[in-house]
């Protein structure tokens, strides 16, 4: 692990709090630190909207969206029992959990993913998500890697309920439905850049990311003017 580039990313995380808090682009930010720094193939997070339903908010790719979201249509899995549990979860062979879970067991398998380990998005009593870090290889998981996804987690969690930002639970209900709410503008934004660019939705998410950060937009901001038709597919990849 690049112990320079874990102390960076802590630094990144607190400076995501700090300055005009876009809690998608923030939880984004946590996906794909997990997949550069703790030797994942995937990472995706489950948050919870206001009526307690999980949905999917944050993925590396498309491949832990989908087995994120395949958790939420079979009721089962290891993200659904951290939520519920408020604990870890780990499995090291997903091939020989199909009596456990069924189908995210076999649509794991079918993904090339061997191994996962979901953590609790939790602070005290309350429980507002969890993290998914997938694995090609299964195995033991390194120990240092799940305190380190804890720690991220901890930070993540922190940083949504945070006391300047959040001070009821009215509060609370309104950024996770906000967040819920710019989620659906941000996929029909990469679907749109994807077709029009005739690249994949990775790609398409990724620049429509990038864009934003250069000009200081929030995340669904700039989903948005894509989809109204005031931002172009193709100035997306302007510098």
């Amino acid at each position: 692990m690049d112990h320079a580039r874990l102390v960076d990313t802590f630094v990144e995380l607190a400076d995501t709090m700090i300055v005009d808090f876009d809690m998608i682009d923030f939880l984004h930010l946590l996906t794909d630190r997990c997949v550069e720094l703790l030797e994942v193939e995937a990472a995706g997070l489950l948050l919870a909207a206001p009526s307690g339903e999980l949905q999917v908010i944050a993925s590396s790719d498309e491949r832990a969206r989908a087995l994120s979201a395949c958790q939420l249509e079979a009721s089962e899995g290891p993200c659904m029992e951290a939520f519920r549990t408020g604990n870890a979860v780990t499995h090291g062979d997903l091939a020989a959990a199909t009596a456990r879970w069924p189908r995210f067991a076999a649509a794991s398998v079918q993904c090339g993913i061997g191994a996962v380990h979901a953590v609790p998005m939790r602070l005290r009593s309350q429980t507002i998500g969890a993290l998914d870090l997938f694995r090609a290889t299964p195995g033991v998981w390194d120990v240092t890697t799940l305190k380190t996804a804890t720690a991220f987690v901890d930070v993540a969690t922190i940083g949504l309920l945070q006391e300047r930002a959040i001070r009821s639970r009215t509060i609370l209900t309104e950024q996770l439905q906000t967040a819920l709410q710019s989620r659906v503008v941000i996929e029909q934004a990469k679907g749109l850049v994807a077709e029009r660019l005739g690249i994949d939705m990775v790609a398409a998410f990724t620049a429509l990311r990038a864009w934003a950060r250069r000009n200081n937009v929030k995340l669904s901001d700039a989903a948005g003017s894509v989809i109204q038709g005031t931002l172009r597919a193709h100035d997306l990849l302007s510098v």
